[in-house]
């Protein structure tokens, strides 16, 4: 064994723990990139002109293809539906059988078949769960509203007079029906559940419960969540709904420990930050976030994302929040940045690199564009050139956009310059790094107004990402770090797409530097991104820390095996050990010398229940431990 000084061995195990401390995602979902589908738009495979479940499972391969050594898929690890339950609309949002399947889409056994499929890619998958209002066609609300003594006349909220007030937005909340008036936020065809009447919880709580355990689906994203419970005037943010919220949360956890909710609350950061301080939803949408990103973009201004990300890091729980830039309420992010390659590009380079859980909107990828004004946002997915891009061989539901004949999958897909092809780039670029998935953020102060600059550091390096707001080119920018979670020495430093080493850099005391330039030329509306890693080649008496690691996990949750990444920095022998939740050994994956270097080792947890496991590496006289989710 290579011998080391005492100075470099104690350096060494101060990177290791704090390093361990940084690489542990707390939950699946952390290593995890959302696409959002509206099931209805996204591919017809029956020829009917609508989209389907079964042309879900024919695009699962566009999406992820589940072989890690392929790069022509997107690269997406998760799904979340729009509403596929039986509804009288189009968008789905006013249910009439909460455990149902739009017949438009298919059966619970084809959807059965898609969630088999998309777990076997490895993919996650969400369905919109509309817990605040049913259609107005719903069994329940037509027995409520015909007759008075009707067991269901509690499930919504009646009265005999109209009230008289209006909503946040100034819209009619009362609705006349046989006599009386009902509640309903939205418009009279989605009428509000009534959460003060136990049985209606009761049964909203087991509708979750059937969609979690009959048919495996991963999580929910609840929609319209503030508005879930009503006190008097007071429609939204009321204790009773934090309260609900919580029994929910008590409630699903129960049901499946894994499952994820993502709420929307359409509200201010301080607003939606309640809803996910670890009693209510796991995270919520950063919809400020979303905003100051498009808008910074558009207006050249760098401070509306850097000073939003300051807000966010302080207000939720670290990484518990999901980074999107647009959705189906929205107008579609391209037309949103006039259609200008350059600034979608910076768009999506800054959602693929910034802290919390990301979330794609189906066709951004291929430029689509659209508003909620018009419904154009929610048009078929463009998937070639040919008649209704592909989508269907027969007028699809809704017509196409324009611009298909250009902007589609197949098109896009041949130009190595293209937004698809940029967009594919970087959700691999985020997949392949644990880093981007799960460190930690730290904002790269600068004197250039017109350049946004931060940095994602983890036990695998730190990540700097650099991206120019300005019409004219920035060389080798000053940028300085207070602080970071990594060791003083000399680091190497690289461009983590193309592995060219572009020399070094030192970082003092406290982890940080003061105006380095970095080693990146941006052009107007550009992105460039820097790794820092310790350099391993040094000699006895050097003082570069040595880097002993044991990466986390790669499928993580993962049935029924995953792959164990650890790295040693000199030729040792090693045991690499399975322990459960209850801290005993069950078993014993390797037992041997190993050279320097990077190293897998698969698991396979076929024989073991579902659960936490931890894996432990024993090196030389240190052990390093990492959690691992097994699911069946």
């Amino acid at each position: 064994m290579k011998k080391y000084s005492l100075a470099l061995i104690t350096l060494s195990l101060i990177f290791s723990t704090n390093m361990t401390q940084a690489q542990d995602p707390p939950y699946w979902w952390n290593n995890t990139i959302f696409y959002e589908i509206f099931v209805r738009s996204f591919y017809d495979s029956d020829d009917d002109g609508t989209g389907d479940i079964g042309g879900l499972i024919e695009k699962l391969d566009y999406l992820n293809d589940g072989d890690p050594a392929t790069t022509t898929d997107l690269g997406i690890t998760g799904i979340w539906l729009m509403p596929i339950s039986p509804s009288p609309s189009s968008h789905g949002y006013d249910v009439t059988d909460y455990r149902g399947i739009n017949p438009d889409y298919g059966n619970l056994e084809l959807f059965s078949a898609f969630i088999d499929s998309a777990h076997a890619r490895g993919i996650k998958v969400i369905i919109d769960y509309v817990m605040n209002h049913s259609s107005d066609q719903h069994p329940n609300f037509i027995s409520s509203e015909q007759v008075n003594n009707s067991p269901y006349r509690d499930w919504y909220i009646w009265e005999e007079e109209n009230p008289g007030f209006q909503g946040p937005w100034g819209q009619y909340v009362w609705h006349y029906s046989f006599g009386d008036y009902y509640y309903g936020l939205f418009w009279g065809g989605m009428p509000d559940n009534n959460y003060a009447n136990a049985d209606v919880k009761d049964e909203m709580f087991d509708v979750a419960r059937f969609w979690l355990d009959s048919l495996n689906v991963d999580g929910f994203r609840l929609d319209a969540i503030k508005y879930l419970v009503e006190d008097g005037q007071q429609l939204e943010n009321t204790p009773e709904t934090f309260q609900v919220l919580n029994e929910f949360r008590n409630f699903y956890k129960d049901v499946n420990p894994l499952a994820l909710t993502v709420g929307e609350v359409w509200d201010n950061t301080g607003i939606v930050s309640q809803y996910s301080d670890g009693n209510g939803m796991d995270m919520c949408f950063e919809f400020d976030l979303a905003s100051s990103i498009i808008n910074g973009i558009r207006d050249n201004q760098p401070s509306y994302i850097r000073n939003q990300m300051e807000l966010v890091i302080d207000s939720y729980p670290a990484l518990q929040y999901a980074p999107f830039l647009s959705n189906h309420d929205q107008e579609r992010v391209y037309g949103d940045l006039f259609t200008y390659d350059l600034k979608m590009k910076m768009a999506v380079s800054i959602l693929m690199t910034l802290p919390g859980v990301p979330f794609l909107y189906y066709g951004e990828e291929v430029g689509m564009t659209g508003s909620n004004d018009d419904g154009t946002n929610r048009t078929p997915m463009q998937w070639s050139p040919g008649p209704n891009a592909g989508f269907s061989s027969v007028n699809p539901w809704f017509p196409i956009n324009d611009g298909y004949v250009d902007f589609n999958v197949a098109t896009l897909q041949d130009d190595p310059e293209s937004i698809w092809n940029h967009y594919r780039n970087m959700i691999h670029f985020r997949n392949e790094n644990l880093t981007l998935q799960i460190g930690e953020y730290d904002d790269l102060s600068t004197d250039n107004l017109h350049l946004l600059a931060y940095a994602r550091s983890s036990n695998e390096g730190m990540i700097m990402s650099f991206h120019n707001f300005f019409l004219h080119v920035i060389n080798d920018p000053a940028v300085s770090l207070s602080s970071s979670i990594f060791s003083a020495g000399d680091y190497v430093v690289v461009d983590p797409l193309s592995g060219e080493e572009l020399g070094s850099i030192t970082l003092d005391e406290n982890g940080g530097f003061s105006d380095w330039n970095a080693p990146v030329s941006l052009s107007s509306f550009s992105s460039a991104f820097l790794k820092i890693e310790p350099d391993l080649s040094i000699d006895d008496d050097s003082s570069i820390p040595l880097e002993f690691e044991l990466y986390q996990n790669y499928p993580n949750p993962f049935n029924p095996e995953t792959i164990i990444n650890y790295k040693i920095p000199y030729q040792e022998h090693i045991i690499i050990s399975i322990f459960n939740v209850n801290g005993q050994q069950i078993e014993v994956i390797l037992d041997e010398n190993k050279l320097p270097g990077r190293h897998s080792v698969r698991w396979d947890a076929s024989d073991q229940p579902a659960g936490f496991y931890f894996a432990r590496l024993q090196f030389d006289d240190e052990v390093l431990s990492s959690k691992m989710i097994s699911i069946k």
